[in-house]
């Protein structure tokens, strides 16, 4: 529910919406107020710095999503497509990178893994 408060909220919220129009069609209309309060709820306490109201706002939704997928597990592949057009290369892995600059009679020594140095 990071993207409550993001530029994507728009697809987000329209991505969401079509789950449940999906699943609960009849709950659809009502959702759309409940994650429009949510989102204005959340950008006061990032605003505000208030993190337990957005923790509250995130576990509220995450708790939300999560039981409409128990109850309708055939939406998950559509929930998985919809998070990686959002959040692309989340679930990447990060790439090591490694910079080093020496000067003078300075030595370095950089590895991705086991370093063993033997100086005789």
């Amino acid at each position: 529910m990071t993207l409550l408060a993001t530029d994507t909220w728009q697809s987000m919220r329209e991505g969401l919406l079509l789950l449940w129009r999906r699943a609960r069609p009849d709950r659809a209309q009502a959702i759309a107020g409940e994650l429009d309060s949510s989102r204005d709820e959340l950008l006061v306490a990032q605003a505000s710095g208030d993190r337990e109201t957005e923790a509250e706002i995130r576990a509220e939704w995450q708790g939300r999503v999560r039981r409409l997928l128990t109850a309708h597990p055939e939406l998950a592949e559509d929930l998985s497509a919809l998070l990686a057009e959002l959040a692309p290369g989340a679930g990447a892995q990060p790439v090591p990178t490694q910079q080093a600059i020496a000067s003078g009679e300075a030595r370095i020594y950089q590895a991705g893994r086991d370093l063993r140095l033997d100086q005789r």
